[in-house]
């Protein structure tokens, strides 16, 4: 992909707009200028107000305090709450429905004095891997990922700083690998979700997309999470590397990546070991997927009862039980999940990190299906902080991206370590 422009960050914009160099105005211009120019092909957006975003930077040009965050354009998923544009969730019950109010991080994001650009491309209700219009800005002919597509194609091609997008499985984390971005999948309910449509309780988390990971560190202080360590060195730490349970399912370059990215590492001074998980693990993808059929049961009855003639019968397979879950079967699989989220508590207090593939492979071709997550789904379900760090690239030239996982709630080390880490990856390859 040509011609990407990487200045315009959140930080970048932040420290602009505070020091006076640049308005609020002037960077919502570049930005249009920038969505006129690579939208035709990505097809990032399924709403966008310029004349309401251009209203929204006089505002804040006006503003005695404009915010922390003030001129920081960001894109939300058509699946979370916005009071002033629709709120769609990719379902013809929802088109052009106005919520009238804006979900929790959104709000957040609005009060630190971020622009609201526009909603952008999810699956239907972010609980399919149908993909949808949204292309990969590195090649239109394959997949972005999702179901947060257009969230993370927006901030890939340029188009915003900040992307919004959930985790339920692997929506985040890995479209950030496919796209050549970071992506951050928080510490489960540690950023509020009140606004977002529910699919698993037990799993759904707001996502982040960005083109460094400093802007994470920004976004962290803006949703307040907890102090944690932010080592400014690779050295002395200790970090292991993951073969997940899905491992067969892993791709030689992706298998190559994580390799090269021990090894680059170790010679930074890390200390650096293969991680072996207890095999009670290799049963989460299994619970994973029956907790997800549970609840979801739950979430998509009233669409099941209100649409049943054009609702997608994968929807309708979950409310009508189709797969036979029982209430014991369900019972087990969160005592699976129960039982690893605190071995791996334990294991993690060990270690400063562990590294893992953001996804299994680089990004497949076609936009029918946006790819497996077999690689995500463990540490959704296990409700620990990941970053997915990008600088890899496979045999056609698509990115890779490199997960850091950290203990619960040590989402600024799991940052911090990217960080570090991210510069060492790109001189790797």
């Amino acid at each position: 992909m040509k011609d990407m422009d990487t200045r315009l960050t959140a930080r970048v914009v932040a420290a602009d707009i505070a020091t006076g160099h640049r308005s609020v105005s002037d960077v919502v211009q570049a930005t249009l200028d920038r969505i006129d120019v690579m939208e035709p092909q990505v097809q990032a957006f399924v709403h966008l107000d310029p004349a309401l975003v251009r209203a929204r930077a006089q505002e804040l040009d006006a503003a005695d305090n404009k915010g922390p965050l003030a001129g920081v354009t960001v894109v939300v998923k058509d699946m979370i709450a916005t009071r002033d544009m629709p709120t769609g969730h990719n379902n013809v019950r929802y088109t052009g429905v106005m919520t009238g109010v804006d979900a929790a991080p959104v709000d957040t994001l609005r009060a630190a004095g971020a622009v609201i650009l526009g909603k952008t491309v999810t699956t239907e209700f972010a609980a399919t891997g149908r993909g949808g219009k949204t292309t990969n800005p590195h090649d239109p002919t394959r997949t972005p990922g999702g179901s947060s597509s257009g969230s993370a194609a927006a901030v890939a091609a340029g188009m915003a700083a900040i992307g919004l997008g959930t985790q339920t499985g692997g929506s985040t984390i890995r479209p950030a690998s496919y796209n050549g971005i970071w992506g951050w999948k928080p510490t489960w309910n540690v950023i509020s979700r009140e606004g977002l449509k529910v699919y698993s309780l037990t799993c759904d988390t707001l996502g982040l997309y960005a083109r460094t990971a400093e802007d994470f560190t920004l976004l962290a202080d803006v949703f307040d999470l907890d102090d944690a360590p932010q080592p400014d060195t690779l050295a002395g730490l200790k970090i292991a590397y993951v073969h997940p349970p899905a491992w067969d399912r892993v791709e030689p370059p992706m298998r190559d990546a994580l390799a090269k990215a021990a090894a680059a590492l170790q010679t930074a001074g890390a200390t650096v070991s293969e991680l072996h998980l207890p095999d009670l693990f290799t049963r989460i993808d299994e619970s994973h997927d029956i907790i997800l059929a549970r609840e979801g049961r739950a979430a998509f009855l009233n669409e099941a009862r209100n649409q049943p003639d054009t609702l997608h019968s994968e929807f309708l397979s979950m409310v009508e039980n189709r797969r036979q879950i029982t209430p014991q079967s369900a019972r087990e699989a969160y005592k699976i999940a129960d039982t690893c989220r605190a071995l791996m508590d334990d294991i993690l207090s060990d270690y400063d990190a562990i590294i893992a593939p953001s996804a299994t492979s680089e990004a497949p071709v076609g936009l029918e299906w946006t790819g497996d997550p077999s690689m995500n789904s463990l540490w959704t379900l296990l409700s620990v902080p990941v970053v997915s760090v990008p600088g890899f690239s496979g045999p056609n030239g698509m990115p890779l991206g490199i997960s850091v996982i950290t203990r619960r709630y040590t989402d600024r080390t799991a940052i911090a370590i990217g960080a570090l880490a991210g510069p060492l990856f790109a001189a790797s390859e």
